[in-house]
C-alpha cells in the first residue's frame, strides 16, 4: 500500500508566480514518491504555512527559496531556520539574476544562513542541481531521521553504556540499526535464541550468529572480520595503523599501486575526522561533506582497490626486523613496511562522576545518533576546536541551547574563523570562555554538571548531554622505544628527528621515522597540521616513500 503524502516527509518551496510551476514540476517529477513536495506562491505567509507543518509533525527534510520573491528571502531563510532548525536550506537563483544574487548570498553562506544556493533548472535532465539536491536529503536522512530499512537489531532496556558507541560505530560504518526493548515482539524473539538470561546489549544482523554483552569492539570484529582471514603465512606489503583520513589515503594509493595493503583500527572508519558533522573547507566538496560519508567513500575506494580495512582491533605492540610484527588482542600481522597514522584521541576529562556516566549523557566526540536524542533539550560541548565547533552546529539543530565551555578567552584562537562566525549567528549557542566542568551527576544518566569560572561561585546548570572534545593526545604508548617521539608523546619524522640518530649522517625520509620501513602520516606525526587535507595529504605521499623502501637495492 503506498503512503499518503502526510506521511512523507516535506520539502518545501517558497516561489515567486514566475518560477513555481517550473519549480514544482522539477521537484515533483524526481522526488514525489518519497516526499511530500508543498509549494508556497510569494513571502507572505510562507513562515505560518511552515510554523504548521511543524506543529503538526511533519518534518521539514528541505527547503528551497526562491531568490526572487519581493521582499527579503534571506529574512525568510532565518526564519524557517528557527522554526525548523534541522531542515536543509537552499536559496534558488535563476541565470539571469545569478551575479547580483552572488553578491547579497555569499556573505550569507560564509557565516552559515543556507547550506547552498543553485541555480534554478533551464531545461530537462539538470544532472548537477539534482546531485545537489540528493545529497543535502541524504545528509538530512543520515543525521535527522531513523533508518526507513534496519539492518542491524540492537536489543536493550537502556541502561547498557556500551550501546551509545554501537550506535556510534554503526552510523559512521553506514549500517542501519533500530533499538528494541526487551518485552517487544522482536526482542522476545532474538532473547528465545540466545537465552532469556543472555547479557545486554544484544546484538544481531546479516544473518550472523547474535552477539550478547555486546561492545563496539566485538560489533566491528564480528561484523567486519579479523586478520586472521588472511592466513597464517600472510606477509603485507604495507601495514596501516590507523583509518582515519591519513591511514585511508595511503590504503588507497598503497593499494591501487599495487601493494598487499591491510589497514587496521580499533574504532570505526574514519577516526576523530568521521564523527564531523559537516567539513566546508575540505578541497573539491563546495558544499561540505560529512566526516561519515567521506570516510565512506574512502573505504569503499581502498577496498574497490584491493586493501583489506580490519575495523574492532586494537594495535598492542610492534616487534622490529626485516619483517615487522604488529600484534593486536590475541594476533600478530607481519609487514614489510608499517605506516603509524592512528592519528589522536581525545583527552579524558578526568572527573571520576562524569567518567562513570560515559554513554549515559555523557559522550567523548559527538556521536549523531546521540545528537538525535538531544531535541529539546539542553547540551554542553567542552572543547574548543574545530570538532567541537562543528559539533555545536550540528547539536543546535536538536538541541533546545548549547552552552560551549572553553579555558581560552575566546574561540578563534583555537577555531577556524568559518566556525566562529557561523556559531555567532546561532542564538541557541552560548559560548562560556575560561571556563571547565568540575564536577556532575545524575540518576542513573547525566542530569547537571558543576561549571567553574575564573571568578565566582561554580554553576550547577542542569544538563541533559555533555559532548567531551577536549583536544588531543597520541596514542602511541604500543610503540617501541626505537620509535622516537616527542615529549607529547607525537612521532618524530624526517629532519625532526635528531642528527645524532639520522643514519650514515643523513636524515631519514621526510615521513619515515628512526626506523628503516617505518613511516608516520597524520595527526600522529610530530608537527602535522592537525586538518583532514593535510593528513590526506601525508598518508598519499607516505606511499612513495614506501615504494623506495621496498624497492630492491641498487648493485
Amino acid at each position: 500500500m503506498s503512503e499518503s503524502p502526510r506521511q512523507r516527509p516535506v520539502i518545501l518551496l517558497v516561489s515567486s508566480r514566475t518560477h513555481r510551476d517550473a519549480l514544482e514540476d522539477e521537484f515533483r517529477s524526481r522526488y514525489w514518491r518519497d516526499y511530500d513536495v508543498r509549494t508556497l506562491e510569494g513571502i507572505d505567509g510562507a513562515a505560518d504555512a511552515a510554523a504548521a507543518l511543524v506543529h503538526d509533525g511533519h518534518p521539514i527534510a528541505l527547503l528551497g527559496v526562491d531568490h526572487t520573491l519581493e521582499g527579503d528571502p534571506l529574512a525568510l531563510v532565518d526564519e524557517l531556520r528557527r522554526l525548523s532548525p534541522s531542515s536543509r536550506r537552499i536559496v534558488l537563483v535563476s541565470m539571469a539574476s545569478f551575479r547580483e544574487a552572488l553578491d547579497e548570498l555569499r556573505p550569507a553562506l560564509a557565516v552559515g544562513r543556507l547550506d547552498t544556493y543553485l541555480l534554478i533548472p533551464q531545461g530537462p535532465r539538470d544532472e548537477e542541481f539534482h546531485t545537489a539536491i540528493a545529497e543535502y536529503l541524504s545528509e538530512w536522512a543520515t543525521t535527522t531521521s531513523g533508518p526507513e530499512v534496519a539492518g542491524v537489531r540492537i536489543v536493550d532496556d537502556g541502561r547498557q553504556p556500551a550501546v551509545a558507541g554501537i550506535r556510534d560505530f554503526l552510523d559512521r560504518m553506514g549500517a542501519p540499526w533500530t533499538r528494541y526493548r526487551p518485552d517487544s515482539p522482536v526482542g522476545r524473539e532474538l532473547l528465545a535464541e540466545v537465552g532469556r538470561d543472555a547479557p545486554l546489549p544484544l546484538v544481531a544482523a546479516f544473518d550472523r550468529p547474535a552477539i550478547t554483552g555486546a561492545t563496539e569492539r566485538l560489533v566491528a570484529s564480528a561484523f567486519y572480520g579479523s586478520p586472521r582471514d588472511l592466513g597464517d603465512d600472510y606477509v603485507a606489503d604495507l601495514l596501516i595503523i590507523g583509518a582515519g583520513p591519513a591511514g585511508l589515503a595511503a590504503a588507497v594509493y598503497g593499494a591501487s599501486e599495487g601493494l598487499r595493503t591491510v589497514v587496521l583500527d580499533p574504532e570505526a572508519v574514519g577516526g576523530q575526522a568521521g564523527t564531523s558533522s559537516m567539513i566546508r573547507n575540505y578541497l573539491g566538496f563546495p558544499r561540505g561533506v560529512s566526516g561519515m560519508r567521506l570516510a565512506f567513500r574512502a573505504r569503499l575506494q581502498a577496498t574497490r582497490f584491493g586493501a583489506r580495512i580490519f575495523t574492532g582491533h586494537a594495535v598492542d605492540a610492534m616487534t622490529l626486523g626485516d619483517v615487522h610484527e604488529v600484534s593486536y588482542g590475541d594476533g600478530v600481522l607481519r609487514a614489510r613496511s608499517v605506516l603509524i597514522a592512528c592519528g589522536v584521541r581525545y583527552r579524558r576529562l578526568g572527573v571520576p562522576a562524569l567518567e562513570a556516566l560515559v554513554g549515559t549523557g555523557v559522550h567523548y566526540g559527538a556521536a549523531a545518533s546521540v545528537a538525535r536524542e538531544m531535541e529539546g533539550r539542553d547540551v554542553m560541548i567542552v572543547g574548543g576546536g574545530n570538532s567541537a565547533g562543528q559539533a555545536a552546529i550540528h547539536l543546535a539543530r536538536f538541541a533546545r541551547s548549547v552552552t560551549m565551555v572553553i579555558r581560552r578567552p575566546s574561540l578563534g584562537e583555537t577555531m577556524s574563523s568559518y566556525l566562529v562566525d557561523e556559531i555567532a549567528t546561532h542564538d541557541d549557542i552560548s559560548v562560556s570562555t575560561r571556563s571547565r566542568v568540575t564536577d556532575g551527576g545524575g540518576d542513573g544518566r547525566l542530569e547537571w554538571v558543576l561549571l567553574e569560572g575564573e571568578h565566582g561561585e561554580p554553576q550547577r546548570m542542569p544538563i541533559d548531554g555533555l559532548f567531551l572534545l577536549l583536544g588531543a593526545e597520541p596514542g602511541t604508548d604500543w610503540l617501541p622505544d626505537e620509535v622516537v617521539r616527542d615529549d607529547r608523546g607525537f612521532v618524530l619524522t624526517g629532519r625532526d628527528i635528531p642528527k645524532d640518530r639520522w643514519r650514515d649522517g643523513r636524515p631519514p625520509a621526510p615521513l619515515e621515522t628512526t626506523v628503516p620501513g617505518v613511516f608516520a602520516a597524520g595527526d600522529v606525526r610530530a608537527g602535522s597540521m592537525k586538518r583532514v587535507a593535510s593528513a590526506s595529504g601525508e598518508g598519499a605521499g607516505a606511499v612513495s616513500q614506501v615504494h623506495a623502501h621496498l624497492a630492491p637495492a641498487p648493485d
